[in-house]
């Protein structure tokens, strides 16, 4: 089955500015904006993707990510995270096209003491995430898969695009770092920080190998995240190091110390096997992929 046209939803958030930005040479890609297809009205998305045809893959990369602002917005957490999955299956379902789901290691229940990295069967069929953000991803995952069974999920973890103005983890401490001299950062949440970048790049390789092994994830939940594991204060470090900083003006905190709306998990690891049996290539060690987000090759 030769690989057709992607075609990318939520293309106007982190991953998704990521993929287009590293879009393999000669991919035929068409970008969707929320104004352009409404994950949450199943007839936008029937005629945004009405052109559908067997070998196209449809990338969905849109989610509503504020995790605290899901706890108090919880119907519009789930008519995107949950309803708009099974909106975009049902049409690849239809077309004979592919899915691929990009979700979260919030859909895993918290294990308090656990050390052994997350599997993708780890998942238990009652799991109750902790958070509605959580709940809303899990659900959308099961919606994917029983509208279109051949539909791929894949978790990733951490994502952060690392630059001065990003608002994500890393760019914000970047910002931090210039404006104060001494933070604190959580240092009992342990997970695997992932440059956007690699994770984009990952796709990208699953992407392609629809085409000449359609059915080796077919149905499959792969986890896709930055090898290796860290704190948010060991990672926090890092990043005042890799600008020239004294990784030392961080200062370790606990969870306690910072209640959020939403409870984040303890450990969220995710294990590569799957991304890595899957015939995928593993997403660099996280040090690696740092250094590269904070000071990008030429």
């Amino acid at each position: 089955m030769p690989l057709r046209t992607v075609h990318l939803v939520g293309a106007g958030g982190q991953l998704g500015t990521a993929l287009i930005a590293r879009a393999p040479a000669g991919t035929e890609l068409i970008a969707y904006s929320s104004s352009l297809l409404d994950v949450t009205d199943a007839g936008s998305v029937r005629t945004a993707l009405a052109g559908l045809v067997p070998g196209d893959v449809v990338l969905n990369a849109a989610a509503y990510t504020d995790v605290d602002g899901a706890q108090t917005d919880r119907e519009v957490a789930f008519a995107v995270n949950a309803d708009g999955p099974g909106h975009l299956a049902a049409a690849t379902a239809a077309a004979g096209a592919r899915l691929i789901h990009v979700s979260t290691d919030y859909v895993f229940a918290p294990e308090p003491g656990r050390t052994a990295a997350l599997e993708p069967g780890d998942l238990d069929p009652d799991a109750a995430p902790a958070t509605v953000y959580g709940a809303s991803k899990l659900a959308g995952e099961r919606s994917a898969l029983a509208a279109d069974p051949s539909s791929t999920v894949v978790r990733t973890a951490w994502v952060y695009t690392g630059g001065p103005e990003s608002a994500d983890f890393v760019g914000t401490m970047r910002r931090l770092e210039a404006s104060r001299p001494e933070i604190s950062v959580v240092d009992d949440q342990r997970g695997c920080p992932t440059y956007v970048a690699d994770l984009a790049d990952g796709l990208w390789e699953l992407t392609a190998q629809t085409a000449t092994e359609p059915e080796r994830t077919a149905g499959a939940v792969l986890h896709a995240a930055g090898g290796g594991e860290a704190t948010w204060y060991r990672l926090a470090r890092a990043v005042f190091a890799g600008v020239g900083a004294d990784p030392d003006r961080v200062r370790p905190c606990t969870t306690a110390d910072f209640p959020r709306p939403a409870p984040r998990p303890t450990f969220s690891v995710l294990s590569g096997r799957s991304w890595a049996e899957a015939g995928l290539t593993p997403l660099r060690d996280w040090p690696a992929a740092l250094r590269d987000a904070l000071d990008p090759p030429a």
